[in-house]
């Protein structure tokens, strides 16, 4: 049976090799840094679940220093050049796109005909993992597209690869980090706490000033954390189950799915939502790294305008 814990190697042994190029690159003069951060990334998804809690503890600490005293660098891996990238757009045009729409169209074909048909009776994938499992399965069958239309050197997805993570740095791994925040912010009680603080603040029965205050906050904490997900828990301990759904009855699927678009909100204004802001930065090789965020907050704002009146009328009828 495949079970996510392959997909877990399967990345690792993608880090693993960001830092063996990373160590060898002598154009980056922090390469052994490099090396360092993206091994002990290896490390964490290869035999996180070996080496206990206090090992994985000492694996961030390891990663937050590296980070923290600026130990890594940018190297120039070589991969093709502007000329070559150019004559590949004239010869292809728009097609050079297609290796990467086959990464989602496995995904959701795949998904779709494990569980809707006798196949998914077999019992291959580990259940309720299919759709990571389609995606990786896309992934690997985008390369061998790549491999067999384009030709290109063997090592060039992986120098392209560490050459866009190198673009990115540390932030790469803070969605990672900062799920799990969120999860030790909830075990900790700071919703608790904060739903405490907004009893005070806000009057008895003020309905749309704690509507308000919800989805504000999860745009805030969003932005903060870098992720809806790990808002949600805190802010659904503070004020959407106890004063929202509890005192007020509203709507759980309401206020949870729409809550979440909320929290969205924030995703589009923050750059430690590095893999939603800062990779396609890094793409397109622009020069404002903050461009994409720039380009979503005129549109961030008036959604979560939207989605608080989505609540305040949907969630209480």
């Amino acid at each position: 049976m495949i079970t996510l814990h392959w997909l877990y190697i399967l990345a690792g042994l993608m880090f693993a090799a960001f830092a063996i190029l990373s160590a060898t690159d002598r154009t980056n003069p922090k390469r052994f840094g490099n090396a360092a951060f993206w091994g002990l990334m290896a490390v964490s998804l290869l035999v996180g679940d070996r080496i206990g809690d206090f090992g994985n503890g000492l694996l961030v600490l390891g990663l937050a220093g590296l980070a923290g005293f600026h130990f890594l660098g940018r190297g120039h891996p070589p991969t093709t050049s502007e000329d070559e990238r150019e004559g590949f757009s004239a010869r292809f045009g728009n097609r050079l796109f297609l290796p990467a729409l086959i990464i989602p169209a496995t995904a959701l074909i795949g998904t779709l005909v494990y569980n809707y048909t006798p196949l998914g009776g077999a019992g291959w994938i580990e259940p309720k993992r299919e759709t990571y499992v389609f995606l990786a399965i896309g992934v690997l069958l985008a390369l061998a597209t790549i491999y067999a239309w384009l030709r290109p050197p063997a090592l060039a997805p992986l120098q392209e690869g560490r050459r866009l993570i190198d673009s990115i740095g540390w932030a790469a791994v803070l969605p990672q980090m900062l799920a799990a925040l969120g999860v030790l912010f909830a075990a900790a009680g700071i919703g608790d706490a904060i739903g405490s603080l907004a009893g005070m603040v806000i009057p008895d029965g003020n309905l749309i000033l704690t509507v308000v205050i919800f989805t504000v906050g999860m745009a805030l904490f969003t932005m903060i954390m870098g992720n809806a997900f790990a808002a949600f828990p805190v802010m659904a301990a503070a004020i959407g189950v106890p004063l929202l759904i509890v005192q007020h009855n509203g709507d759980p699927a309401v206020i949870g799915a729409v809550g979440m678009l909320a929290g969205f909100c924030g995703t589009l204004m923050t750059p430690m939502a590095a893999n939603f802001n800062l990779v396609p930065a890094a793409l397109l090789e622009l020069k404002d790294q903050y461009g994409v965020i720039r380009a979503q907050i005129m549109t961030a704002l008036p959604l979560l305008v939207l989605n608080t009146i989505i609540i305040a009328v949907a969630a209480f009828r």
